[in-house]
C-alpha cells in the first residue's frame, strides 16, 4: 500500500467564516486514500514580510512556515480574490519564501473562490508559476458565486461545484 501523501492547504482569506476555508475543510474530510490534508487557516499570525530577514534572522514563525511547505508532498492554495487581486496575507506568506526554494517543482492545486474570481485566479497562477510550482488546468479552479454555493452551514450546496472540486482532487491525487 501506498504511503499518503502529506499536503498542505492554505487559506487565503483574511475571514474566520470563509467559504475558502469550507472548501478546504469539505477536501480534508473526503474519503482519500492517497494524502492527509494540514489547514493553515490564518496567515495573519506570520510577520508583516522584512527584506532584510528573509536569509538572517528569519523569524521562528516564518522558520517553521518554511519547513512546513519544504516537508509537504504538495499544497493546495484557496483564496478568496480582494479588489481584483490576491489577499494581502496570501502575498505576504509567498514572499517570505520567495528567497528559497521551498516552492521550486512543488506541486500545487490553486482554487480561488470568490464573486468573480477571475483577476485574482490568473495573478495567482502567475505567481505560484513565478515561484517555479507546478501545476496543471486540470489541478486549478475558479469558483465564481462562491456564496451561493456554500451554505451556512459551511457545506456545499451546490452539487456542480461538488462535482468540480472532485474531479480537482481526483487530478490532484493522479498529478
Amino acid at each position: 500500500m501506498k504511503k499518503k501523501k502529506r499536503i498542505i492547504g492554505i487559506c487565503g482569506s483574511a475571514s474566520r467564516n470563509s467559504a475558502n476555508l469550507s472548501i478546504l475543510k469539505w477536501i480534508a474530510e473526503l474519503d482519500t486514500a492517497y494524502f492527509d490534508l494540514e489547514i493553515i487557516d490564518d496567515l495573519t499570525e506570520l510577520p508583516h514580510f522584512k527584506t532584510e530577514l528573509t536569509d538572517k534572522n528569519v523569524p521562528k514563525k516564518i522558520v517553521d512556515f518554511r519547513n512546513k511547505i519544504a516537508n509537504a508532498d504538495g499544497i493546495i492554495i484557496c483564496t478568496p480574490e480582494y479588489v481584483f487581486s490576491i489577499p494581502s496575507g496570501l502575498k505576504n506568506m509567498i514572499e517570505w519564501c520567495v528567497s528559497t526554494t521551498v516552492f521550486s517543482d512543488k506541486p500545487v492545486g490553486l482554487i480561488t473562490a470568490s464573486a468573480s474570481g477571475k483577476k485574482g485566479h490568473e495573478e495567482l497562477k502567475l505567481i505560484m508559476e513565478t515561484v517555479q510550482t507546478k501545476f496543471t488546468d486540470e489541478t486549478t479552479l475558479l469558483i465564481q458565486g462562491v456564496k451561493g454555493k456554500i451554505g451556512k452551514d459551511h457545506k456545499i450546496s451546490d452539487k456542480n461545484t461538488e462535482i468540480a472540486l472532485k474531479r480537482f482532487v481526483q487530478n490532484l491525487n493522479k498529478w
